[in-house]
């Protein structure tokens, strides 16, 4: 019974696209008219105005120049010279020009002086022999401690002491002393001065010991 069924539905179905397909093949009638006709509207050019071209600018024209006739002269008149200035009385002196002697550069290089030469530093002689000992100029005496004299502390200290080529002392180092007292020994024998010393006509620096005491008033 199935088999029957499919057999009829395929063959209505194919009776069914041989109408759609085949049959207007076979047609010879004419297309039916469209109901409305196409009508094409007329297109209206715009009209573009034309842009005229800018003026040439007129040159102008220069004016005319009159020529002014030249007549040579019949004679120049002689060349003056240029007045020159009288020099002020305070630059004329009897005999002389009225010029400044400053009034003319010098022509040629500044002069410079030669380099001094380098200053040899002369070490210290000591004083004994042929060099004998400076004469002290200017005495400073020593200020006693009040830490000493309330310690009741005395003695002598022994300083070392270098006189430069002016008679100044400089450079004191203590050789023996006590500490209480070193200080103020130190500070016054670098005020004192003395002679300078030469040896052979020439001044050099000596190293020479100074001593200084300290006591007690009893």
């Amino acid at each position: 019974m199935r088999t029957w069924t499919l057999v009829v539905s395929i063959c209505a179905h194919a009776v069914a696209i041989a109408a759609v397909v085949v049959a207007p093949i076979f047609a010879i009638a004419d297309l039916p008219q469209p109901r409305r006709p196409l009508t094409f509207e007329t297109i209206i050019p715009i009209a573009v105005p034309d842009v005229p071209a800018p003026a040439r600018p007129r040159t102008a024209t220069a004016p005319a120049v009159r020529s002014i006739p030249i007549t040579e002269p019949e004679s120049f008149p002689p060349d003056a010279p240029a007045p020159v200035a009288d020099p002020p009385a305070d630059f004329v002196a009897v005999g002389g020009t009225g010029v400044p002697t400053d009034a003319f550069d010098l022509v040629g290089d500044p002069v410079v002086a030669p380099p001094q030469p380098p200053q040899v530093r002369k070490d210290p002689v000591p004083v004994g022999g042929v060099i004998r000992p400076p004469t002290r100029l200017v005495y400073v005496q020593p200020i006693y401690p009040p830490l000493a004299l309330a310690a009741r502390v005395e003695g002598t200290v022994i300083l070392q002491a270098v006189i430069d080529e002016k008679g100044s002392v400089r450079e004191v180092r203590v050789l023996r002393g006590q500490p209480l007292l070193n200080d103020a020994a130190i500070h016054a024998v670098g005020q004192w001065r003395f002679t300078p010393t030469q040896l052979n006509g020439t001044v050099v620096p000596v190293v020479m010991t100074v001593t200084v005491g300290f006591t007690l008033q009893k």
